[in-house]
């Protein structure tokens, strides 16, 4: 059995449906948020690899790189200020998030 577009794309549709799944069900934990962004992230870089492979264009895996990258960052910066949010507050709930002022 040969793995076709069709398998990558259905991967795909899995990952992002259970990234925003994750985003609407869970609204009270912000590691989950996250992770959620980064399931989403994930289905979109499969969708560009498997087009641009299929289309015999490097575009795409291009553009899977820079999302990648974008990935990365939002990751650490967000993980950042989840833990400086922890050692001020004590806590990571998202009730909690309106609490900040500036």
């Amino acid at each position: 059995m040969e793995i076709g577009i069709s398998h990558y794309l259905t991967v795909s549709a899995i990952l992002f449906t259970l990234g925003v799944f994750g985003i609407f069900l869970n609204r009270k934990n912000v590691i989950i948020i996250l992770m959620s962004v980064e399931l989403i992230l994930l289905a979109v870089n499969i969708n560009m690899v498997a087009f641009s492979a299929f289309l015999n264009d490097i575009t795409g895996q291009v553009f899977a790189l820079f999302i990648l990258t974008v990935a990365a960052a939002e990751a650490a910066i967000g993980l950042a200020i989840l833990v400086v949010f922890y050692r001020n507050r004590g806590s990571i709930a998202v009730e909690d998030v309106n609490m900040m002022k500036g």
